[in-house]
């Protein structure tokens, strides 16, 4: 490999890019707005859910277990119903998400000791965000009914009972489970894995459109420096875009930053370039510039999207799905990511998900070579 010839086609890579100065801006402006889409738009927070009681007792315990639901920040109170129909046409016209029903007897079964039932209804037409309400109602219903179980100890014994379990929990990493601080870094992969490889998946093609890709077949260049040179440039840009990206995790949105900067920016160039060189063979492959930018728009997004771990837990995955993940880059990058960012680990933790980043880079590079030389030869 001569260096000099390597370093004559990054250079006229870096004149196209100079030259065409849109685009640059959109290499570097569209991660930051879709970073900016992604962390204020996605959340996995359900707070203030709207909800609304048909209170048929009207008493000061009915009361008191309404004012459960409201002094806590996953529920929002929007107003009480005279009767049934005006509950159901709340939740259908989705003014509310979930609706109380505290039957006439309520106070006087309290006062009686028994059992009294009170109806939840909830909108189940999102079945995550309703399971989430299902559980935060029978959380505050679990809080009353000990409340009431320990209000009647007392005034039966004079004392207040001795609980026998006293748990105490601590949240590791995201002590506030705030969504961002883990959507933010995994969502870094997406952006980061398809605007690099919709970066290079047009450099060849777009040589066999405007027939230079011939010239350049007649000089001594050879394929491993007309890969590496046309990566070169592309690799510069992408940093760049990690460096805003994390800058923008950490002063943006208040991801904290626990692990090694230095740590972080050797995989992420090592996922950098594995991605632009899959766009760089996209482009070998397909010689036509509209379609390696669909090629590389669906063989990168889609997969670290949906099957990375970012938003969908891998394990839940079924288990052919699951396998399919094993050759996805964005798992193993958004695993780095999230390590770093959150848990504040190492390599010699995360030492695995590396070696596949460096391996897939290795790999990707290698067989774009070997279909670029077969164009050169």
């Amino acid at each position: 490999m001569n260096p000099r010839r390597l370093w004559a086609v990054a250079r006229k890579e870096a004149l196209h890019i100079r030259r065409d100065p849109r685009s640059l801006i959109l290499a570097v402006g569209i991660p930051m707005l879709m970073l900016l889409a992604f962390g204020y738009a996605l959340t996995l927070d359900v707070d203030r859910v709207p909800f609304v009681v048909w209170d048929q007792c009207r008493s000061v315990e009915s009361r008191e277990f309404v004012a459960r639901f409201t002094a806590t920040r996953y529920f929002a109170f929007r107003g009480t119903v005279a009767r049934y129909a005006e509950l159901e046409e709340a939740i259908d016209s989705r003014a509310a998400m979930l609706g109380l029903v505290i039957p006439p007897e309520f106070a006087a079964h309290l006062a009686a000791s028994r059992s009294v039932g009170v109806q939840a209804v909830v909108d189940g037409s999102d079945s995550n965000t309703a399971g989430l309400v299902l559980g935060y109602t029978q959380a505050v219903a679990t809080g009353f009914n000990a409340q009431l179980a320990l209000d009647q100890v007392r005034r039966a014994t004079g004392t207040a009972p001795v609980q026998a379990l006293d748990l105490r929990t601590r949240v590791w990493f995201n002590a506030d489970l705030a969504s961002r601080n883990f959507i933010v870094p995994g969502i870094m992969a997406v952006i980061m894995g398809l605007i690099a490889a919709l970066l290079t998946s047009l450099t060849i093609a777009r040589e066999w459109e405007r027939g230079t890709m011939e010239q350049l077949i007649s000089t001594p260049v050879r394929a491993p420096e007309l890969v590496l040179g046309k990566l070169l440039p592309y690799t510069v840009i992408g940093l760049a875009n990690m460096v805003i990206a994390v800058l923008m995790a950490v002063f943006l949105f208040d991801v904290p930053l626990r692990g090694s900067v230095v740590l972080l920016f050797f995989v992420g160039a090592l996922f950098v370039v594995g991605t632009l060189a899959q766009g760089l063979l996209i482009s070998t492959l397909a010689r036509q510039q509209l379609l390696a930018s669909q090629i590389a728009m669906i063989s990168t997004f889609l997969p670290a999207f949906l099957l990375s771990g970012f938003a969908f837990a891998i394990a839940n995955m079924p288990v052919p799905v699951q396998a399919i993940t094993f050759v996805v880059p964005a798992r193993y990058f958004v695993a780095l990511v999230k390590g770093i960012f959150l848990r504040g680990v190492g390599l010699e933790t995360l030492w695995d998900d590396a070696v596949f980043l460096a391996l897939f880079a290795f790999v990707v590079i290698g067989i774009s070579i070997r279909k670029t030389r077969k164009r050169l030869d």
